[in-house]
């Protein structure tokens, strides 16, 4: 072959290439500087959701809404985790701030259920919960003392609304990392009870993908309904869902609040969640009764479960997850 048509047949081959990639880019979609905002392309296309009362994904009301704390910076504001680093069985000071686009640490929060910030500490094997409410210093540097167990990797889950016209509601996440031996545990089985210091707590409903749907949780204590939930945080019962794998997080608020008429306390607290996805699911409920906190977890499995099916009972009690450190 010459010279002439060798570089014909690179040519050719060339062109094929590069119409081969434009093809796939057209295929799966063209690129835009300037994409249309959802909200427009969602009402055009008949695609918007209703508003779910109560599902908070990091605080987003709609059914697709994406989960929160997977990202350490969002809406203009990052979680600057000072405290990289624990040191398994030692009570330590755990130091962060939350900081604007201006570096400046937020010093102006809107209290949500009675505090400005809440606190989430999870061991990614989920074998250590807590819900902790930090101090804040006046020039904005959040601090808590806090004592983990295990070793092993830790998401640290900051979920509070700067106190701004228009603001949002946020959920912020980062790694922490706690020295020492680390032995992961696996996720506990599937259940629909937890038992945790004398208590029983059923669960009945399932997280549902992409739609909101309906989650009661029965308190017991020796047997006997307990009817005399204490208010906590505002409300009768607060539960968080983390997701196995990435530990997005589900915030998830009761239907109804203490003194609105109609709300009991206990022993049934409702809930609506929407699951941002399939997959298993680790639910912590607190609740507070005879002046103490306690939390109850549960492991299910959103679009998985056949109906009426429970799982086996989880045989370590969910009080041993350290749910709270007060």
């Amino acid at each position: 072959m010459n010279t002439t048509a060798k570089i014909a047949v690179f040519a050719g081959a060339l062109a094929a290439t590069f119409g081969g990639a434009y093809g796939v880019g057209q295929a799966v979609d063209p690129v835009s500087a300037e994409p249309e905002p959802k909200a427009a392309h969602d009402k055009e296309h008949g695609t918007q959701q209703p508003e779910q009362s109560g599902a908070h994904g990091g605080h987003g009301a709609a059914a697709d809404t994406a989960p929160g704390g997977l990202a350490v910076s969002e809406g203009g504001y990052t979680l600057d985790l000072e405290t990289r680093s624990l040191a398994a069985g030692e009570k330590q000071e755990l130091r962060f701030a939350v900081r604007g686009e201006d570096g400046r640490p937020l010093t102006a929060y809107a209290k949500e259920h009675e505090k400005e910030l809440h606190l989430i500490l999870a061991a990614r094997d989920f074998s250590t919960y807590r819900h902790l409410h930090p101090t804040r210093a006046a020039d904005g540097t959040w601090s808590t003392p806090v004592k983990l167990p295990k070793a092993g990797d830790y998401r640290v889950f900051a979920d509070f609304k700067p106190d701004k016209k228009g603001a949002e509601g946020l959920t912020l996440g980062a790694d922490l990392a706690v020295g020492g031996t680390y032995r992961p545990a696996a996720i506990p089985e599937e259940s629909a009870t937890a038992k945790v210091d004398g208590y029983t707590v059923e669960l009945d409903g399932a997280l549902t993908p992409g739609a909101g749907a309906e989650l009661k949780l029965s308190v017991e204590k020796n047997g006997k309904p307990v009817t005399n939930l204490q208010p906590y945080l505002g409300a009768y019962g607060h539960l968080v869902a983390l997701r196995a794998g990435d530990l997005a997080y589900l915030h998830v608020h009761p239907n109804g609040e203490p003194g609105d008429g109609k709300t009991k306390p206990g022993p049934e607290i409702s809930f609506t969640a929407t699951a941002p996805s399939s997959g298993t699911y680790r639910l912590y409920l607190d609740f507070k009764h005879e002046g103490e906190v306690r939390t109850a977890a549960f492991t299910v499995k959103a679009g998985e479960r056949a109906a009426g099916e429970t799982g086996k009972e989880t045989e370590k009690e969910a009080g041993h997850t350290d749910g709270h450190g007060h």
